[in-house]
C-alpha cells in the first residue's frame, strides 16, 4: 500500500521506534504507568509545553499553545500494558516478568510523541491549540474516566484517538461514522446446587451439568435472538468450581463478556440472559445468581469529525483510507466521545514478515510492522495541520 507520509515524520523515524522499543520493554499495568509518564512528561517538557502531570492517576497531558484564536484539539494515546508473558524473541521483549505490550500501546504512545515533537516545532503556524493526551489504564479500568475528572477535556473542542491494527495492512487506515467499537460488559453467573457422590448422582443438584446446560442456552441469544445483520456476541471465558473427579458440584462459577453496537441490542441481551438463567435454574432445581456489569460504552465517531479525520487520512494513505476491520472490541475512548465531537481510528500494522492476521492483539507473542508507527504520526500531524495549521481557513 503506498504511502506519503509527512516528511518532517520521516525525519525522525528512527528515534520514534526507538521510543516505542524502549516502552515495550518496560511495560507497566494500568494506573502503574510511572516510568513511561515520566517518560513523556520529560519529552513535552523539553518540546516547551505546558506539562500536567498525575492527571486521572498517572497520566500526562502537554499543551502546545499555537499562535491564534483557534480551536483547541486533542489527541489521545493510552500507555498501559496488559498481564501477560510475553513469548516473543525480539531484541526488545519485556523484562517485566508477567507484563506486555499486548496491544499496542506502546506504539500509541511513540507515535503521539513523534507527532507532539513536529507540531512543537510549528507551533507559531498554528492558529489554534493542541492538547496531548497521554491515558493509563485503558485495558478495562477506564483510565478515561479519571481523565475526564481530572479536567483533561477542559477548553478542547475535538479529540481524536488511534490504535495499531494487525487486523489491516500497512497503508490501511480504518475509519467510520457512527459506531466503530462496541459496548464491552461482563458478567458472573454463579450456579448452586446440591453436592454429592459422583457414583450416587440422584438426589443432588450437579452444578457443572447445570452450567453445561447453561453455557449452550446463552449462545441461542446471538444465534437465534440477535437480527442476522446486526451484531452481538455472548462469551464464557471463565467457568470454576467442582472438587475432585468423583464428587458432584455444588457450586460452579462462570464469567464472561456481552458485546454489542447498539444499546437496544445490548438492552435485549441483559433481558434474556436474566430469562434464560431463571429457566435454566427451574429446570434443574438451581440457585442461580446473576451479576451484570455495564463495562465501556460503544463508540460512536462524530460525523462531523469522522469526515475531517477521513480527508487528512486520505492525504497520507490516499485510497487506503476506508472502512475497518471491524471488532466487537471495546475501548474507553467512548467516554471523550459522550462528551465532545470525537473520531477512534485504526492505524493497519499488519507485520509484512508473518501470515496476514497471525499476531493477533492480547496474544504472548503479539508485534506489528514498525513502519505503520510513521503512518500514525503522520496523520496525527496532517489532522493538525489540516484544522488549526497552514491549511486553516
Amino acid at each position: 500500500m503506498s504511502t506519503q507520509n509527512r516528511p518532517e515524520v520521516e525525519a525522525i523515524k528512527d528515534e520514534i521506534i526507538a521510543t516505542r522499543r524502549d516502552i515495550h520493554k518496560h511495560p507497566e499495568l494500568g494506573f502503574q504507568e510511572t516510568r513511561t509518564a515520566a517518560l513523556v512528561s520529560d519529552r513535552l517538557q523539553s518540546l516547551g509545553m505546558d506539562v500536567k502531570t498525575g492527571v486521572g492517576k498517572t497520566g500526562v497531558i502537554g499543551d502546545l499553545k499555537g499562535n491564534g484564536s483557534g480551536p483547541t484539539i486533542a489527541l489521545r494515546a493510552d500507555m498501559d500494558g496488559l498481564p501477560i508473558q510475553e513469548t516473543g524473541d525480539k531484541e526488545y521483549i519485556s523484562v517485566n516478568d508477567n507484563v506486555m505490550h499486548a496491544c499496542g500501546h506502546d506504539g500509541h504512545v511513540a507515535m503521539l510523541l513523534g507527532a507532539a515533537k513536529v507540531l512543537a516545532g510549528k507551533k507559531d503556524e498554528l492558529s489554534g491549540n493542541v492538547r496531548f493526551i497521554f491515558q493509563p489504564a485503558e485495558e478495562g479500568e477506564g483510565g478515561a474516566r479519571y481523565m475526564i475528572e481530572d479536567g483533561c477535556l477542559e477548553g478542547v473542542d475535538e479529540i481524536y484517538g488511534i490504535h495499531l491494527w494487525t487486523y489491516q495492512k500497512t497503508g490501511e487506515i480504518g475509519i467510520k461514522a457512527g459506531p466503530i467499537l462496541a459496548y464491552a460488559d461482563r458478567f458472573t453467573i454463579t450456579i448452586r446446587g446440591t453436592g454429592g457422590h459422583g457414583a450416587a448422582p440422584h438426589g443432588s443438584v450437579d452444578a457443572v451439568i447445570v452450567a453445561s446446560h447453561l453455557v449452550t442456552a446463552l449462545q441461542t441469544i446471538v444465534s437465534r435472538n440477535t437480527d442476522p445483520l446486526e451484531s452481538s456476541v455472548v462469551s464464557i471465558g471463565k467457568i470454576n468450581g467442582g472438587y475432585n473427579f468423583n464428587v458432584i458440584a455444588d457450586e460452579i462459577v462462570l464469567q464472561g463478556t456481552a458485546r454489542a453496537y447498539e444499546e437496544d441490542i445490548r438492552a435485549m441481551i441483559k433481558q434474556r440472559m436474566a430469562e434464560i438463567i431463571d429457566g435454566i435454574g427451574q429446570t434443574f432445581g438451581a440457585t442461580i445468581e446473576f451479576d451484570y456489569e455495564d463495562g465501556y460504552p460503544a463508540t460512536v465517531n462524530d460525523e462531523n469529525a469522522y469526515e475531517k479525520m477521513l480527508a487528512s487520512a486520505k492525504k497520507i494513505v490516499g485510497e487506503g483510507a476506508d472502512y475497518p476491520y471491524l471488532s466487537m472490541g471495546g475501548e474507553d475512548f467512548s467516554y471523550y466521545a459522550q462528551k465532545i465531537p470525537g473520531c477512534f481510528f485504526f492505524v493497519g500494522a499488519a507485520p509484512t514478515n508473518q501470515p496476514f492476521r497471525s499476531v493477533p492483539h492480547h496474544s504472548s507473542h503479539f508485534d506489528f510492522d514498525e513502519d505503520a508507527l510513521l503512518v500514525g504520526s503522520s496523520v496525527f500531524v496532517q489532522i493538525v495541520d489540516d484544522l488549526i495549521g497552514e491549511n486553516f481557513q
